[in-house]
């Protein structure tokens, strides 16, 4: 046997060990399509599909990976993936472990007797503590889709990374609905600053935990030490900060929140609504909260949509046509996790099916996913719902005029169709609305989207008239 082939040997030597330890359809579905690449040592590198199908058998096989790889190669045996190229982008090799984020060094925190309050005249003990960030590796800014939905995060979120609690952006309050990525960019500036500063504790934590953290340490009579820990972070991320509810826990926190501003630390918070709009909060904690900057994260356009699909596609190594991507863009307009949650559920059914990613399958998928209320939002329904919002004729709406407010209407009615119409071509949209080109359309979709992030008002007419729409459709 040539030394070249002897990757192909061991291989073939795992497969027939998988292969008499699960049924056949997994041995075919999932092993089968692995090709083995190269061995070096004890490093062998085998080739898989897709990402998806990378992390479906380490989900699913791990424990069947390492004992057939240490019978086959030895006890030293390590596992790397190549994934196929996809158009003219480099092969990705990635270790069967994803790259962790950077550790938090161990810290000494002060620990108090568990009888209350201490002594001031009796010095407390020590404790060495190894924190965990909790912070994902794949939420970082590398896998970061910038867009005029986040952009303003994104910028805010880089420039802390640089300088954590020295900018104006401290605490950065970062507010939407759910799936427009404020997890990610909270995280992503986390993984960003253990990078570049890894003396510095970094936490990541949800306001659901903390409140839960801090009723634990009364119940144990462990407050003091409660709040020592947190005193001595210095990035705390809280995510959807809005669900600390209670006054005691929101007391431990604006202690724990005064410490760490007023020491330099950097806090970064996340929430479903703006500072001003949440509810059961003390006024002296909401305050704060606009201390820094506050940040609305908007639903992504449709660049946005179609450069996210386009990236992750990308990073799990599935080839998709234009039609697909433009399909799926349209289709899928409410926010990133949706559009996430679209495209693994296309990939799984073709992987579990062996079938090619078609507009056909795409369409299918989606449909089970979404289903049939997208479809009912029509041109006809959205020109419609535009012109009764603004008390204009459809005559009025389809006119050359150049008065503003019609202007302004017809823009808006152009963004609607861009955004909630599947496979409607921004030909087809100027045609139909005013006989305008695609240009235009494409100038009017841009210009809405910019003043959604810049005008309050004019961002409630769009979230009117979309509401609107959901009425009728519903009904």
């Amino acid at each position: 046997m040539l030394n070249q082939d002897r990757h192909i040997a061991v291989w073939n030597n795992c497969l027939q060990i998988i292969a008499n330890n699960i049924d056949q359809r997994k041995f075919d579905t999932w092993f089968k399509p692995i090709r083995p690449v190269k061995l070096e040592g004890s490093r062998l590198t085998v080739e898989v599909p897709s990402d998806f199908f990378r992390d479906y058998i380490e989900t699913w096989f791990m424990d069947l990976l390492k004992a057939t790889l240490r019978r086959a190669i030895g006890a030293d045996a390590q596992l790397f993936y190549t994934i196929p190229v996809v158009r003219n982008q480099e092969p990705m090799f990635l270790n069967a472990s994803n790259g962790p984020v950077p550790e938090n060094n161990p810290v000494s925190i002060p620990t108090y007797q568990a009888s209350g309050n201490p002594s001031p005249f009796i010095y407390p003990g020590y404790a060495r503590v190894k924190i965990s960030s909790r912070l994902k590796a794949e939420y970082c800014f590398a896998n970061l889709v910038e867009g005029d939905c986040n952009k303003m995060g994104v910028s805010a979120g880089e420039s802390i990374s640089l300088a954590p609690g020295k900018t104006p952006f401290n605490p950065l309050f970062l507010f939407g609905g759910p799936g427009l990525g404020k997890t990610h960019i909270a995280q992503a500036i986390g993984i960003d600053i253990k990078e570049r500063f890894q003396d510095k504790v970094v936490l990541y934590v949800t306001g659901n935990e903390f409140k839960t953290q801090y009723m634990d340490a009364v119940k144990n009579n462990r407050i003091v030490d409660f709040i020592a820990f947190y005193q001595r972070i210095d990035v705390l991320i809280v995510d959807d900060i809005h669900e600390l509810v209670g006054k005691g826990s929101q007391d431990a926190f604006f202690n724990v929140f005064n410490h760490l501003h007023q020491n330099g630390k950097q806090l970064i918070f996340t929430s479903d609504r703006a500072p001003v709009d949440l509810q059961n909060f003390e006024e002296r904690l909401m305050s704060r909260f606009k201390w820094g900057l506050s940040v609305e994260l908007s639903r992504p356009d449709f660049k946005t949509r179609l450069e996210m699909l386009r990236s992750r596609a990308m990073r799990e190594g599935v080839p998709l046509s234009e039609d697909v991507l433009n399909f799926l863009a349209n289709r899928i307009n409410t926010n990133f996790r949706e559009l996430e949650g679209s495209l693994t559920s296309l990939v799984a059914y073709a992987t579990l099916g062996h079938r090619e990613i078609t507009l056909d399958l795409a369409e299918s998928v989606t449909g089970k996913i979404v289903g049939e209320t997208e479809t009912q939002v029509n041109m006809d329904l959205i020109v419609k719902t535009v012109c009764e919002y603004f008390n204009i004729t459809r005559d009025m709406l389809l006119s050359k005029t150049r008065k503003r407010q019609i202007v302004q209407a017809r823009q808006i009615a152009m963004y609607e169709c861009r955004n909630l119409i599947s496979n409607c071509s921004l030909s087809t949209i100027g045609s139909e609305l005013g006989g305008k080109d695609h240009a235009t359309v494409l100038h009017a979709c841009s210009t809405v989207q910019d003043l959604m992030s810049t005008d309050k008002l004019f961002r409630q007419w769009v979230q009117d008239i979309e509401n609107m729409m959901l009425v009728t459709v519903e009904a």
